[in-house]
């Protein structure tokens, strides 16, 4: 009785968390057009490889360094800093959820 109800227990585990996954992963994809849109002209958005501008860091260096929750609430409020020749963004909600989401890929790689 205990084995099926274990067996039970981790296949309702494994429905439940399958959605929740493929989720993240689709905001991760959201939020990677979002960084080769936005930023890779200037940041390396990728796992590995040099920043097309020097002064920009690579986004893998930036999930490092800086809290998400950080990025997250300047995002919301609009980037104004950062290297010198950085444009002001500020993206919506969504845009914000996704691109976050996309960093902890890279976060997750270190």
């Amino acid at each position: 009785m205990r084995l099926i109800a274990l067996i039970f227990a981790t296949a309702l585990c494994a429905a439940l968390a399958t959605p929740l996954l493929a989720r993240e992963n689709d905001l991760a994809t959201q939020g990677r057009a979002l960084a080769e849109r936005h930023c890779a002209g200037c940041h390396s958005i990728a796992p590995s490889g040099e920043s097309p501008h020097r002064e920009a860091p690579p986004f893998r260096v930036v999930v490092v360094k800086w809290p998400l929750e950080n990025i997250e609430e300047a995002l919301a409020e609009g980037i104004v800093t950062g290297h010198p020749d950085m444009p002001a963004f500020e993206f919506d909600p969504p845009q914000i959820e996704a691109l976050i989401e996309y960093l902890y890929t890279l976060k997750a790689d270190r």
